[in-house]
């Protein structure tokens, strides 16, 4: 053998060491653990991103299809409550992705009596996310987190209802986190705070108006309202008061129409859905036409209780999706109460413009009607 051959030998020799040096450190590093700690303050760790999620409430998918661009690829099983609920989204989630009605449901999605551990169980998943509604709001005081880990199963809680301006950037970056798509997250998280960021620097010194949320809007029992949390988190963030807060001990409760017209609020804002198309009621959401959408909300102003409202007589009145109360694309609520609550502040404000930049990061189109404005052109002078 040459020397030249030998010292070729030896460079291959190094070259193949050098190779199966990196691979290790690259197994290594990919076989390093995933570790979050959830919003209940729960250590979380999986031995890599979750690749089979059962989601125990099916709206947690508002959520994940803002990280993953085929949400329901990760998807062993799911609650029931998206289907039913969110008929708007499931529409177009179906039309994308043909093979969402053969995941399983493994519950109601609403209430932990309507769980299925054994469906679960048998689903054999990396991972179940719970809802801060169906795994209790503190640290070991809901019995679904014990006994999905007493079977072996891993068990994050994240949260985007209860407590939506505390809890969704970090249910986001768990999220993105558990799933392998933390940049994703970010991105989002980038988005999010500066939309929201520009609404507080813009509400310094304001008054608070009284804001009324009619929830459910139309339907056979008035008033259902927020109290606190949820749309109480999205008015304060907007730079109102919310009226029924002082009024109602949980996060929704019902209040009598009485009350509201005794109550006279500054800001009525009606929201509604899909769901409230069979009762007659005000109807917005994904795929729905703003005439039927329009038309749903002159209805709902008609009525006679209702339109003795100094908001209703003065155009400060508007209707919002109701399902913004359980996604990140709250904050495009948020901004459309800013303009309605404070319109001489947020005149350069346009909520489309933010829904179309949301657009980019979601799994499905966000086309339809999912807010309208006061009709006839806006608030007007108060009447003497």
């Amino acid at each position: 053998m040459t020397h030249a051959g030998a010292v070729l030998i030896r460079l291959s020799r190094r070259a193949f060491a050098m190779a199966l040096a990196s691979l290790s450190l690259a197994t290594v590093a990919l076989a390093q653990p995933v570790v979050v700690t959830d919003v209940l303050g729960r250590t979380v760790t999986l031995p890599a991103p979750a690749k089979r999620i059962v989601l125990a409430q099916g709206r947690q998918l508002n959520a994940l299809g803002l990280l993953h661009p085929d949400p329901l690829s990760l998807l062993a099983g799911w609650g029931a409550d998206h289907q039913r609920q969110n008929a708007d989204a499931y529409a177009r989630y179906r039309a994308r992705f043909p093979m969402i009605d053969s995941i399983p449901t493994v519950g109601d999605g609403v209430t932990e009596g309507g769980f299925s551990l054994e469906k679960t169980v048998a689903l054999a998943p990396d991972l179940v996310v719970l809802s801060g509604s169906l795994a209790g709001t503190r640290r070991g005081s809901g019995d679904l987190v014990q006994r999905l880990e007493a079977a072996g199963i891993t068990v994050a809680v994240v949260d985007f209802y209860l407590r939506p301006l505390t809890d969704t950037v970090p249910s986001l970056r768990i999220l993105g986190r558990l799933i392998g798509r933390e940049q994703q997250a970010e991105d989002f998280i980038r988005f999010y705070e500066g939309r929201l960021g520009r609404i507080a620097q813009r509400l310094e010194g304001a008054t608070r108006p009284s804001v009324f949320i009619h929830a459910h809007a139309g339907g056979p029992e008035c008033c259902m309202t927020p109290g606190k949390g949820t749309f109480d988190d999205f008015i304060t963030a907007a730079g109102g008061r919310n009226m029924s807060a002082p009024l109602l001990p949980g996060a929704t409760g019902q209040i009598s129409l009485e009350q509201l017209i005794t109550s006279d609020p500054e800001v009525y804002v009606a929201t509604g859905g899909t769901h409230m198309a069979k009762s007659g009621g005000l109807v917005l959401g994904l795929g729905v036409p703003r005439e039927t959408a329009a038309a749903s909300f002159a209805k709902l102003l008609s009525q006679p209780g209702l339109a003795t409202l100094s908001a209703v007589r003065n155009s400060r009145v508007s209707a919002m999706w109701q399902l913004f109360n359980d996604t990140p694309l709250h904050v495009v609520a948020i901004e459309a109460l800013a303009k309605w609550i404070h319109p001489e502040r947020f005149a350069d404000l346009h909520p489309a413009e933010t829904l179309a930049e949301a657009t980019r990061f979601s799994a499905i189109p966000l086309d339809g009607t999912l807010w309208l404005d006061a009709p006839g052109g806006g608030p007007k002078p108060p009447r003497p």
